[in-house]
């Protein structure tokens, strides 16, 4: 795979992360910091177009809890939902990446969606949010989230992926609750430029980023295009 073909700008799916409806997990006041304190077994569950992210969820051995989640609509039509699990509760993206815990990002599909260009999409959406010092350090991850995507083919309604970070292995990806073979992607660089697909300065757009940090509410129907990102 070139660097010319990871670089490319997304087309069929670029306005696909257009707006959620945000939901959030029940939480307390957030600290200066952004993190709640307490224990992982607050969050409640939530449930999202027929789709429900449970309170908890255990990875690496911890307890996480659900952060923040959310539907992602393009115009009218809902594409996916998104969910974040952390061992703490953070209400600002700074929390969420200097946790050096582990965390989860699950994603489920509203609409068939062309596997090739989700993977263009995630690139672009990681160059646009990283530094060019992060993203070069992040480059083998990249390459490898694109190639699973590409094999991939197409992910259809009601599949879903998610990428999981587990300090001191790495990250790993999973496509409807099957790990995907091969070795973790070391280090946490690359899990931090992936979230900020959603959490960055540029993100993909940004009442989910709201809602992946717990809170908002949904934009009107009628403002959804104005409100969303144009990538």
């Amino acid at each position: 795979m070139s660097m010319r073909y990871v670089l490319t700008t997304a087309g069929l799916l670029a306005a696909a992360l257009s707006m959620p409806i945000a939901a959030s997990a029940q939480s307390s006041p957030a600290s200066a910091s952004g993190v709640v304190p307490g224990p992982a077994a607050t969050a409640a569950p939530i449930e999202l177009a027929g789709v429900k992210y449970d309170g908890t969820v255990e990875v690496a051995g911890q307890k996480l809890q659900l952060n923040g989640a959310g539907i992602r609509y393009k115009a009218i039509f809902k594409v996916y939902t998104a969910g974040l699990y952390m061992n703490a509760k953070a209400t600002s993206p700074e929390a969420v990446l200097a946790n050096t815990g582990p965390k989860r990002m699950h994603i489920q599909m509203l609409r068939d969606i062309d596997g090739e260009e989700l993977g263009k999409l995630f690139t672009k959406g990681m160059e646009q949010n990283a530094t060019r010092e992060e993203f070069g350090r992040s480059i083998v991850g990249v390459l490898r989230m694109s190639e699973i995507f590409v094999q991939k083919k197409k992910l259809k309604t009601g599949e879903s992926f998610g990428v999981d970070y587990i300090p001191g292995t790495g990250t790993v990806v999973f496509v409807n609750g099957q790990l995907i073979p091969g070795e973790p992607i070391k280090g946490e660089d690359f899990f931090n430029v992936l979230l900020k697909i959603w959490l960055g300065k540029s993100p993909a757009d940004s009442d989910l980023k709201v809602a992946l940090l717990g809170g908002g509410k949904a934009a009107p129907a009628s403002n959804r295009n104005a409100a969303g990102s144009s990538r």
